[in-house]
């Protein structure tokens, strides 16, 4: 390690403090909204019934553990928006590389694009399960249609952004589309790759979710819409509340990815 100035000491036990407040001020914040939320359910500040409260979200954690029926839910979801995420990634790049080889076909689907990723996907979700049905296959879908859009028009925008100069020399020196795609497009575009990866674990998730609202007999979107059909809003507060817990997961995961990338 090289010796540092004073000065820089100095600076880099600022920076680490700041980080460590900003760390302390986050878990502080959580806690005590948890504590004022729990305090004002048991003062009835707030409806209980309706709110629920953080020791009731807690205790029907445990029971639901105790039954297995919990995992079940989790697992099911989890496994529709990894199957949802990775057919995006595979379908998105593919069709950005397709659109980049291809420029008159990219002017000619590019309205297209922009239309299909405007329209709201959740009201795709009901003519879903009447075309496919409501199984496994629909809810992928549904996750897939969220996501998929705005992922090759980020990404064949990325691409056409690429240094225009590299690629001419590549073709100066007899290279090949090919060439260009497999030595300049796609090693310079991982980053961009990554990003969108990121984005489109969360829509996925939100894509599953929906899926899961019209056509599903399990999963934590099917958990959500039964809880709040029979007032047992703990459960619909449990599953918003296991549902975050996944998307900060999978997105660390993939901010972890990222980060060993860049450091190569």
């Amino acid at each position: 390690m090289p010796d540092h100035s004073p000065a820089q000491k100095q600076y880099l036990l600022r920076i680490r403090h700041e980080k460590y407040l900003i760390h302390v001020s986050r878990i502080l914040l959580f806690l005590g909204f948890l504590f004022l939320w729990e305090i004002s359910a048991r003062k009835n500040w707030i409806d209980s019934f309706i709110f629920s409260s953080p020791s009731e979200i807690w205790q029907t954690f445990l029971t639901m553990t105790q039954d297995q029926s919990l995992f079940t839910h989790i697992g099911i979801t989890l496994t529709e928006t990894l199957l949802s995420f990775a057919i995006t990634v595979c379908l998105g790049i593919s069709t950005a590389v397709l659109l980049w080889a291809c420029p008159n076909l990219s002017r000619i689907l590019e309205p297209y694009l922009v239309v299909l990723n405007s329209l709201p996907k959740s009201a795709l979700a009901p003519l879903l399960i009447v075309w496919l049905g409501a199984n496994i296959r629909t809810i992928i879908v549904s996750g897939i249609s969220v996501a998929i859009f705005g992922s090759v028009i980020n990404l064949y925008t990325g691409f056409r952004e690429i240094d225009s100069e590299k690629q001419k020399l590549i073709r100066t020196l007899g290279g090949t589309k090919k060439d260009e795609l497999t030595k300049i497009v796609l090693p310079s575009s991982v980053p961009l790759i990554l990003s969108v990866m990121k984005v489109n674990i969360g829509l996925c998730l939100v894509g599953v979710i929906i899926g899961e609202f019209i056509g599903a007999r399990q999963g934590l979107g099917y958990l959500i819409i039964y809880g709040s059909q029979t007032f047992k809003l703990t459960w619909v507060l449990l599953s918003i509340v296991i549902l975050c817990v996944i998307a900060m997961g999978l997105y660390e995961i993939l901010n972890l990815i990222e980060k060993r990338v860049q450091k190569k």
